[in-house]
């Protein structure tokens, strides 16, 4: 297994949308192993394979606070959408970077396991914003899209100022 270096917001492959896999093989299974090594080393709760530069639809995530309960989903797909919440964000291709975003409270989200089989999750709370934000990233969005232009720009500015003092 090995670490995989993860795009920067603004890096326009973040805009890219993800192709469905259509065979679950040896290199997805391989991909979604370094996908969950990559996220639990930086640390983050989820990781899609756009932030990855593979514009395939495959995502890893594990909100959970003992970090054992790994999620991959392969292909996965909103099916139900209901209320709504407000939490706070970040990405791991937006460090350092916090807003609150609306989502829906509670999601449906229907996938394949790295074995092929069709299966589904429900989720609400931190588990639920965190498919809908991974999915997104599948769509080409980034958490920060869903702010303000001002927001965007000054998120901008401040990554690109980081950028200059660590090179």
């Amino acid at each position: 297994m090995s670490l995989l270096p993860i795009l920067r917001f603004p890096d326009p492959r973040l805009k890219k949308v993800a192709a469905p896999i259509e065979t679950i093989d040896g290199s997805v299974r391989r991909l979604a192993r370094d996908m969950a090594e990559t996220m639990y080393e930086a640390p983050g709760i989820g990781l899609a394979a756009t932030q990855v530069d593979v514009h395939r639809r495959l995502i890893v995530i594990d909100a959970s606070e003992t970090r054992d309960q790994l999620l991959t989903l392969v292909n996965p797909e909103i099916v139900e959408l209901e209320g709504l919440q407000v939490c706070e964000e970040g990405c791991l291709s937006v460090p350092g970077i916090y807003d609150k975003v609306g989502r829906a409270e509670r999601v449906v989200v229907r996938y394949l396991d790295l074995d092929g089989a069709q299966r589904s999750v429900e989720a609400v709370g931190l588990l639920a914003v965190c498919l809908q934000h991974e999915i997104d990233h599948l769509e080409g969005r980034v958490f920060v899209e869903h702010l303000s232009q001002l927001k965007q720009v000054r998120i901008k500015n401040k990554l690109a100022k980081q950028a200059r003092i660590t090179a």
